[in-house]
């Protein structure tokens, strides 16, 4: 039988380490809804959704395609706005930023993987890994940009431009950039999608050594039972609504487990 009870921020992060709630969580959205046209057109992207995201841990976001998983995202990251409810990195409220305080929140608390890399041709790896930093006027933490160059495994493509490096070294130097600057939480928007598997299990792994070695929070959307298998709990989406949790996935039990969700017609939204 489906669970359809929401997947609340106590239950998503107050348990884990015997802390409040709030403290537990690196992100957090409560009661956020986000409504796409109007009348007839009107699509509830997300209805009502409570979610905490466990500070320190790799959390994958799955759901049918249109369910409603990388509106969230985009939602508890900043890039988009809600129509209700209220969104929280930390302890700071996005929902109550002015655009300058919000494009700054993202700058420095808040790191980004896209399935398209964007990364700047122009510019070496290492410029494109330090460029965030580079705009903002602020020098890297020397010691920190080491740890990252050699979690990501690509020191000695440091000096090589995207159209040198094949997709899945583009991919980890798009990890690299996100993690630099320390962000208290770094969203994965399909971060394999474009990758063959071998690339794509090397991206996975780094993410995952992020989260083991470097304490990062990683929240990844993907639609790939394999790539959720390396987070430490997955959070399952349908029809705009938080309908399930598991904690410590395998690829089997996530497909599995999205069967029953797709059967049940959770999909629908962006």
């Amino acid at each position: 039988m489906t669970n359809t009870s929401p997947v609340t921020a106590e239950g998503s992060g107050g348990e884990a380490t015997g802390g409040s709630p709030a403290e537990a969580l690196a992100a957090r959205a409560e009661a956020i809804s986000k409504i796409y046209g109007s009348g007839d057109a009107e699509v509830v992207a997300l209805d009502d959704v409570t979610v905490g995201l466990r500070r320190g841990r790799f959390t994958a976001i799955m759901g049918p395609s249109g369910s409603g998983k990388s509106t969230l995202m985009h939602c508890m990251a900043g890039l988009d706005s809600v129509d209700s409810g209220r969104v929280f990195i930390g302890e700071v409220e996005l929902t109550r930023l002015d655009d300058r305080r919000l494009t700054r929140l993202r700058r420095d608390k808040v790191g980004f993987v896209f399935q398209a890399f964007n990364l700047v041709p122009t510019l070496t790896a290492l410029e494109n890994i330090t460029l965030p930093m580079d705009i903002a006027g602020r020098r890297p933490d020397r010691d920190w940009l080491d740890t990252v160059v050699d979690t990501v495994g690509l020191r000695d493509r440091l000096r090589h431009r995207p159209a040198e490096l094949s997709g899945g070294q583009q991919q980890r130097v798009a990890c690299a950039r996100a993690l630099a600057s320390r962000p208290d939480i770094v969203f994965a928007d399909e971060p394999t999608g474009n990758l063959d598997s071998r690339s794509g299990a090397e991206v996975l792994s780094f993410l995952r050594d992020s989260v083991r070695e470097m304490r990062q929070t990683v929240v990844m959307v993907t639609h790939d039972p394999v790539a959720a298998a390396h987070s430490d709990e997955v959070i399952f989406f349908g029809d705009g609504r938080t309908v399930d949790r598991m904690p410590d996935p395998t690829a089997e039990k996530v497909l599995e487990r999205m069967k029953g969700i797709e059967s049940h017609g959770g999909g629908g939204v962006r």
